[in-house]
């Protein structure tokens, strides 16, 4: 007999462009992959607008207008959760007993409204949300939204301790799940990868002809990272660098022109920011978070389909990944780790070492098989 699963996504999923919606879009695909008859619910509140490439992996898809600042925002809920309980989405799940697959803290204001000693949920966790947002708060440059991401980061803190048991917790990340164990005390934590778009190694031996690093650039913590890069980084080397992604600031495409060697890609197509990577030489991966939560898809890209990585600390720490990385702990480390690699072939070895790495733990179907052990 076919088995029926509802999906509620905070954001649309596809295109899959950004690290939280390649998770779900890879994950949806998996999940159709296995049989399971998915009903799609998702939030639609911004230009994603509503895809028909998500029609061939789902039996229903069901869409729901995320409420406004001025409607959702809230002293005692966090908005990102307080913007998506949504009465229509809460009568449709209503409507029958099937397991319910929940993207995203953000999603979790429904819970109370569903019978939960007799249906079974897992909610997906995509980063400790009161520790991402107080990152946010800190890499912001614009006042307002540095003022917004602290008020959120602390109304997620208190709201995390109050999340019910009942449900399945799954974490993208080790450290993620220890973090829900021991401070918000939930006993059903299990750690479940990331499901990237990336399933073979398939990064090219030889030498590559620039330096690159991408991402959401509308992302602060992100933003900061392509700046420091540029002002900290690329000033000591003259070895090209290319930035690329999403929405980059007035300020980051002023500060990639003022050298020669650096140049931006705004808004790259998937097929073009594939491309970027697999001919780049090095990527070129710093992260200033303090506080680590999550994982970057943007080095999973890189470790799949890329050559040489370098990286701080923080990008890497709790993923296992270290030991197909050169990791630098600051602006001088990282010009005189690049300068050494610009042209050092990428051998065989270490596309070896990365298969080792990355084919078991990142392995979609066998994901999604155990979220299906779970979820019935």
């Amino acid at each position: 007999m076919k088995r029926y699963l509802h999906i509620v996504c905070l954001d649309v999923p596809f295109p899959a462009d950004y690290g939280g919606a390649i998770d779900m879009f890879n994950r949806i695909k998996a999940f159709h992959k296995q049989g399971i008859g998915i009903h799609l619910h998702y939030f639609c509140y911004n230009d994603r607008g509503t895809p028909n490439e998500l029609n061939q992996f789902c039996e229903s898809i069901s869409v729901y207008d995320r409420k406004s600042l001025k409607e959702g925002f809230s002293f005692s809920q966090p908005f990102i959760v307080g913007s998506r309980v949504n009465d229509k989405l809460i009568n449709n799940l209503q409507q029958d007993q099937h397991p319910i697959l929940i993207e995203g803290i953000h999603c979790t204001g429904i819970l109370p409204f569903l019978d939960l000693s007799v249906r079974k949920v897992v909610v997906r966790v995509h980063n400790e949300e009161s520790l991402y947002y107080k990152e946010l708060a800190r890499s912001s440059f614009n006042p307002l939204k540095k003022m917004y991401f602290s008020h959120e980061s602390h109304l997620l803190k208190e709201y995390s301790k109050k999340l019910p048991h009942e449900p399945l917790y799954a974490c993208i990340t080790e450290s993620d799940k220890a973090i829900l164990q021991q401070k918000y005390e939930l006993p059903n934590v299990r750690f479940i990868p990331a499901f990237p778009s990336w399933q073979e190694v398939t990064g090219e031996e030889g030498i590559g002809n620039l330096c690159l690093y991408h991402g959401n650039l509308s992302v602060p913590e992100n933003e900061e990272a392509a700046l420091w890069l540029l002002c900290r980084v690329f000033t000591k080397i003259r070895v090209p660098l290319v930035i690329a992604g999403k929405k980059p600031s007035k300020r980051l495409q002023k500060a990639a022109h003022l050298c020669q060697h650096t140049c931006l890609v705004s808004d790259p197509t998937e097929t073009e920011m594939n491309d970027l990577v697999r001919k780049a030489h090095i990527h070129v991966l710093p992260s200033f978070n303090k506080n680590i939560t999550g994982i970057r898809l943007k080095l999973l890209h890189a470790l799949f389909q890329g050559r040489h990585c370098v990286v701080n600390a923080p990008m890497v720490e709790g993923t296992g990944l270290e030991p197909a990385c050169h990791i630098g702990s600051n602006a001088n480390a990282f010009a005189a780790i690049i300068a050494q690699l610009y042209h050092q072939p990428f051998s065989e070895e270490e596309i070896r070492l990365r298969k080792s790495l990355l084919a078991h733990t990142y392995d979609n179907d066998q994901n999604a098989k155990s979220l299906i052990q779970w979820l019935w």
